[in-house]
């Protein structure tokens, strides 16, 4: 039971804050106090809030851009004179198809990223905004939660998607201008996206491959290619002379002053790769740059045809052997007078009329 020493003090009231002031309208210091309180934090929120997302933004676009044009990143004062000068310019953007896939991946990247900024930095704006208004964002949270968790359960294959053409982007598996190999479809790359990729095919079919559906990739021009031509001689033709042809045939490619840019390493020509009765297969290889082997092959079959036949061997094909046998003959044996005379009697009748041989048809030709 409390003493009676301290029963004025408990009687003494617990709220010591002073009543708040009604706000009047035709008075500026009401408006300016106002201000101050709420409102001005929200807009500092959301004014803080959009200069961070504009920053953001665009410090993405000016580091993609440098990446897509090719313009050096680095700016120290060992590599700027060299980035910045005709040469090194002239380096960077030498190739175009090189220039083409880098700029297409670094512009989709950059896409991707300042979609990503937009979402984050503007739900982190809104749940501020509505923590300061006296919202309880707790269940905000727990309703992004589950419909994320739905929206994954709901969306997989375009969330597995776009995921896998992130990470195709990323490690430069393959982009425009490059020629892929599929499995199922193998053709020109035209466009690169997240969700899908366009492919051409020699036919001219425009093919959209789902990212998520490609299970291998194989990139034919990529840092390098080999330029390839097997030929098949007569059986009988001697190995050296045609492997001296078809290595005169390579170099004259490699010595061309346009062709001969494009190769890497001298031309390499193998043994016997594969023998039957009719013919013997070798191979001639060419090390060329990325896309330069398809080309650099036609010269090298034009080069070949043209060596094989001033060295005078044959290409294996369909030939007609015929064999004469010069072994020593048998006597006759002796044969029956009254055989002889027939002989000698259809011989004198053929002589008189048409030859009694069988006809195209086949049956035999009678004489009269």
């Amino acid at each position: 039971m409390p003493q009676p020493a301290l029963l004025p003090l408990l009687a003494l009231p617990t709220d010591t804050t002073e009543p708040l002031e009604p706000f009047d309208p035709s008075d500026s210091q009401s408006w300016l106090d106002w201000f101050v309180g709420l409102p001005l934090r929200v807009l500092l929120v959301v004014g803080i809030g959009a200069i961070v997302l504009a920053v953001v933004r665009r410090l993405i676009r000016r580091v993609t851009e440098q990446i897509a044009q090719g313009t050096p990143a680095l700016r120290s004062k060992r590599l700027q004179g060299v980035g910045e000068s005709g040469v090194g310019t002239v380096l960077l953007r030498a190739n175009p198809l090189a220039s083409a896939r880098r700029a297409q991946r670094a512009r989709t990247v950059g896409s991707v990223l300042r979609s990503v900024a937009n979402i984050v930095i503007g739900a982190t704006i809104v749940l501020m905004v509505l923590a300061e208004l006296g919202v309880d964002i707790a269940p905000f949270l727990a309703s992004a939660g589950i419909a994320g968790v739905a929206l994954g359960f709901g969306a997989q294959s375009l969330v597995k998607d776009f995921l896998s053409g992130t990470f195709m982007l990323l490690e430069d598996q393959y982009g425009v201008g490059d020629t892929v190999d599929f499995g199922e479809v193998t053709g020109t790359v035209e466009e690169v996206a997240l969700r899908v990729t366009k492919v051409r095919d020699g036919d001219g079919t425009l093919w959209f491959v789902r990212n998520g559906e490609i299970l291998r990739t194989g990139n034919k021009t990529q840092e390098w290619g080999r330029a390839t031509v097997d030929v098949r001689v007569a059986y009988w033709a001697d190995v050296e002379t045609v492997r001296a042809a078809l290595r005169a045939a390579g170099e004259q490619v490699a010595s061309d002053p346009v062709l001969g840019t494009y190769v890497l390493e001298p031309p390499h020509v193998s043994g016997i790769e594969g023998m039957t009765a009719e013919a013997l297969e070798l191979k001639v290889q060419v090390k060329t740059q990325a896309a330069m082997q398809w080309e650099v092959a036609r010269a090298l079959r034009a080069s070949v045809r043209l060596a094989l036949s001033d060295a005078r061997v044959p290409l294996a094909g369909a030939q007609q052997v015929v064999v004469l046998d010069h072994s020593p003959s048998e006597p006759d044996e002796p044969r029956d007078p009254d055989a002889q005379a027939e002989d000698a009697a259809a011989d004198g009748t053929r002589e008189e009329g048409a030859p009694s041989g069988p006809d195209d048809a086949g049956s035999p030709r009678t004489t009269r």
